[in-house]
């Protein structure tokens, strides 16, 4: 029998997990179950019923059972202090004079048994925060205290804000589940400028942007003529100086012309005619005397 393999959420634009509900077989999107994770007893929303999952190495884990009222209510009671114990750390990490950390979130488990505390580092040295860290066990204990260290696109995914594109709520923060690795080379393919204000987000790495349309520029630039190849136009032969990968289009510089468009249908790469032109110049080898040109 094949097991029922449901999706898990567990921030409102979090990642998904896969767990195993077969203990509770009448499970629907939009409802709550208690697993057991990492980190713990989690509570988490079902989001899908994945059909035809791939069986990882160590197998699924299971849903120990659908969430009661109780359990919304006890997770939004932790949820409730974990303001205070954000502020609580904020002040003892001040106190102690850590340099360049920042204390960007606290997050309780929905039983109150874990309290996980994010921050972040201005630089790539790593901090001693052993003291820190027992302050904040012995504050909020019988918790069990984590530190948790993150990078700058999940700090600027908790934070939340306006894009760098002007968008009131940034794509990190409000559907991005995961992120995609990016790089400059994107930027090119797609004709994007490089300076830093126009690729830069505002977590102070690779906007996620660039990913999104970079496919479709790829696989559109595969068909089209790189700039200053000479192609074969209906005005005559001419070099590209500029294309537009999504609308099929090149500009070419023609001699005593000018520029002017044209849509990939209308073109012929020059070296192709010309290795026409040659062939069609060469002597056949089966013809006479006579018939050769």
């Amino acid at each position: 029998m094949q097991p029922l393999i449901v999706g898990v959420r567990f921030a409102p634009i979090g990642k998904v997990y896969h767990f195993d509900a077969s203990s509770v077989p009448d499970i629907r999107p939009g409802e709550h179950v208690i697993v057991e994770t990492t980190r713990g007893k989690q509570l988490g929303e079902v989001t899908a019923i994945i059909e035809n999952p791939v069986k990882p190495p160590e197998g699924w884990k299971p849903v120990e059972r659908r969430a009661t009222p109780r359990d919304l209510v006890l997770r939004r009671v932790w949820q409730q202090k974990e303001v205070e114990a954000l502020i609580d750390c904020r002040e003892r990490a001040a106190q102690l004079k850590l340099p360049g950390v920042k204390i960007v979130a606290a997050e309780y488990s929905f039983d109150g048994a874990r309290l996980a505390i994010m921050f972040s580092t201005e630089t790539e040295e790593k901090v001693d925060l052993k003291s820190l860290r027992h302050d904040m066990q012995k504050k909020f204990a019988p918790a069990q205290v984590e530190l948790r260290q993150i990078g700058p696109r999940d700090v600027a995914k908790l934070l939340g804000g306006m894009g760098a594109c002007g968008l009131e709520t940034r794509c990190c923060s409000k559907f991005l589940t995961d992120f995609s690795p990016i790089s400059i080379k994107m930027a090119k393919e797609q004709g994007i400028s490089l300076t830093p204000d126009e690729i830069t987000g505002m977590c102070g790495r690779l906007r996620c942007c660039l990913v999104y349309e970079y496919e479709q520029y790829a696989a559109a630039r595969k068909e089209l003529p790189k700039r200053n190849k000479r192609v074969v136009t209906p005005l005559g032969e001419g070099k590209v100086i500029d294309v537009s990968p999504l609308q099929l289009r090149v500009r070419v510089e023609l001699p005593e012309i000018g520029a002017r468009e044209f849509h990939r249908d209308e073109l012929q790469p020059w070296d192709e005619l010309e290795a026409l032109r040659r062939k069609a110049q060469q002597p056949c080898e089966n013809c006479t005397e006579r018939e050769k040109p």
